[in-house]
């Protein structure tokens, strides 16, 4: 079967846009904070609930993308984010709210399971790891456009406006998909069931290395989300001097993308750029730290988004080698996975309020996964080594 392969702006697209949205919420915490008159814990709490319905939203549409397609199953999810969207910007209250926002993130993942799948039908090997370093590149610039849009809509109005511009956007995300979307399933794709490709993944530990990774990485990024712009309240800064900050971010994520392709034309080896970003976001919390009692302390945040777009290209291109006949369920558990993590990893940060710790705390993390996984690689090396030779 001659597959047809995705233009790279629709990609791009669908995979900026839970991003986009995520960050788009992000400047209207204080407005939904004094609006439903709840605590900033409680505020915060939204983004640990969209990551969590967006891990079964990846199961969900992971799964559809092997039994009725990539197009149908995006389509699908696209069309349930405009309706959530819609519920939520009409909720009455906060729990409605919340249960509207999840709905959205449900409708989300397909912005990145499904797109993910469809990259990956058409590329493997370095050609995957370099248009995964293009799309991060760009979907680094998702934050600093969602954090204005968000920013600017809530200082002019309230999160409803927000919510507006959301339904709006993926509105026409949606008629451009149904116009150019094509269809990549192959015709010959394993039928194996969930439960035996997860009795697989259970037993790989390079899916537990690389899940662990994924998650421990972007609840460092995204945590800058949930407690900043609190932070950023007590310091007397704007919701627009928040959304501002969005261009740092970016300029790290572009940044760390375009050495990483860099770094893979020159023939690094792919755990070597990972250490390096994981040092990186180490150094990173420890400038937070430092700075964290003035306004100034977004500036450290930029050496994450570095090591986002240095780490996060070669974790995904090596993700599902091993899974080619099934990369939608397989991409669904992997995605359940690390969406999970950062849920529940977000939603201990903002119980805790303190950006630097969390910093800190998953950049050692990392860190210290890295160098096992180099130790036993090198024993693994040394003891093929010593059977050649015997």
């Amino acid at each position: 079967m001659n597959i047809k392969k995705i233009s790279t702006p629709l990609a791009i697209a669908l995979l900026m846009f839970p991003q986009l949205i995520e960050t788009m919420y992000s400047p209207a915490l204080t407005s939904i904070k004094n609006h439903f008159a709840v605590s900033a814990e409680n505020a915060a709490q939204g983004l640990s609930i969209f990551f969590m319905a967006f891990a079964f939203g990846v199961v969900f549409w992971g799964r559809l993308c092997d039994i009725i397609g990539r197009r149908y199953s995006t389509l699908a999810g696209l069309a349930l984010f405009i309706i959530a969207a819609i519920f939520t910007y009409l909720a009455p209250n906060f729990d409605l709210f919340l249960f509207g926002f999840g709905s959205c993130a449900f409708g989300a993942a397909v912005g990145s399971v499904c797109t993910q799948t469809i990259l990956r039908d058409s590329f493997e090997g370095a050609e995957l790891s370099r248009l995964f370093s293009i799309a991060a590149t760009s979907v680094g610039i998702s934050p600093v456009i969602g954090m204005i849009i968000g920013s600017w809509l809530t200082s002019h109005g309230d999160y409803t406006w927000v919510f507006a511009a959301m339904i709006v956007l993926i509105a026409l995300l949606f008629i451009w998909s149904s116009i150019q979307l094509p269809e990549t399933k192959p015709e010959n794709i394993k039928r194996d069931s969930l439960l035996s490709v997860a009795n697989k993944m259970i037993r790989d530990s390079h899916i537990w290395y690389i899940t662990l990774m994924i998650g421990f990485a972007n609840v460092a990024l995204f945590s800058y989300y949930s407690i900043a712009p609190f932070m950023f309240e007590q310091l007397g800064a704007s919701v627009k001097f928040f959304g501002y900050t969005g261009f740092v971010l970016a300029i790290g994520s572009v940044l760390g993308s375009l050495i990483n392709m860099k770094l893979i034309r020159y023939k690094l080896n792919g755990d070597s750029i990972v250490f390096i970003a994981m040092v990186l976001m180490v150094i990173s919390g420890i400038g937070v730290y430092l700075l964290q009692h003035t306004i100034w302390f977004f500036i450290p945040m930029a050496l994450v988004s570095v090591a986002f777009g240095l780490a996060l290209p070669n974790l995904f291109s090596t993700a599902l080698t091993n899974y080619r006949n099934h990369l939608g369920s397989a991409g669904a558990l992997l995605g359940l996975s690390y969406y999970l993590i950062i849920g529940f990893g977000l939603d201990l940060a903002a119980s805790i309020g303190n950006l630097a710790i969390t910093l800190l705390t998953c950049g050692c993390c990392c860190l210290l996964l890295v160098c096992i996984k180099q130790f036993l690689t090198k024993l693994t090396q040394l003891r093929n080594a010593k059977i050649l030779t015997d």
